[in-house]
């Protein structure tokens, strides 16, 4: 760290921006294997929450690769570096007084650990959207799991580089148990 740059202290913090949009600003991290749903379900909660009057904001792993991590590979030091930009900005985010859904693959715990020790504990919320890898290789639309079996795509998560099943996750998602709008249902209540 540069000792010549120091925090900039502002008057208006996180209480009064959270507290003119009337809610608990947070970061709802969703973690999964490629296919598992993340983006769906993320879209889903948003709209929910909009209907509830909740200020709100996706970042998606794909989307931030067009632009903020548009810089990034896929080898593992890569995705960690993905994992910590998408953190931070949720952390911004949050701080802005906005609940943050982050649907981002972020396939090792240290990262999670990383993204969850950036927020006091009532301030993030990590979901395990729990589809085994079998699931999410019938639902492949991008066709990726299809061009790493082949061998022509490398460090793809779950196939040949490592997705660790999170340990204790505040809310999990079985998506072949549930429709979207059961898990949306089930779980508005522990996030709202």
């Amino acid at each position: 760290m540069n000792k010549n740059i120091i925090w900039q202290q502002f008057k208006v913090k996180e209480k009064q921006r959270s507290a003119i949009k009337k809610q608990t600003p947070m970061c709802l991290w969703m973690t999964g294997l490629s296919g598992a749903g993340k983006s769906t379900i993320a879209n889903a909660l948003e709209e929910k929450l909009n209907e509830l009057g909740k200020h709100t904001y996706i970042l998606d792993g794909d989307n931030l690769r067009h632009g903020l991590n548009s810089d990034l590979g896929f080898s593992l030091e890569a995705r960690n570096e993905n994992v910590r930009r998408a953190a931070e900005v949720a952390r911004l985010m949050v701080d802005a007084g906005l609940i943050i859904i982050v649907a981002l693959i972020s396939p090792l715990k240290k990262e999670r650990e990383f993204a969850r020790n950036l927020f006091p504990d009532s301030q993030f919320k990590e979901i395990f959207i729990a589809t085994s890898i079998e699931e999410c290789e019938k639902r492949d639309v991008k066709g990726l799991y299809k061009k790493a079996r082949a061998g022509e795509l490398t460090d793809f998560t779950g196939i040949n580089s490592p997705y660790e099943t999170p340990d204790a996750p505040e809310i999990t998602i079985d998506t072949k148990r549930l429709s979207i709008e059961q898990a949306i249902i089930n779980n508005i209540e522990a996030i709202n």
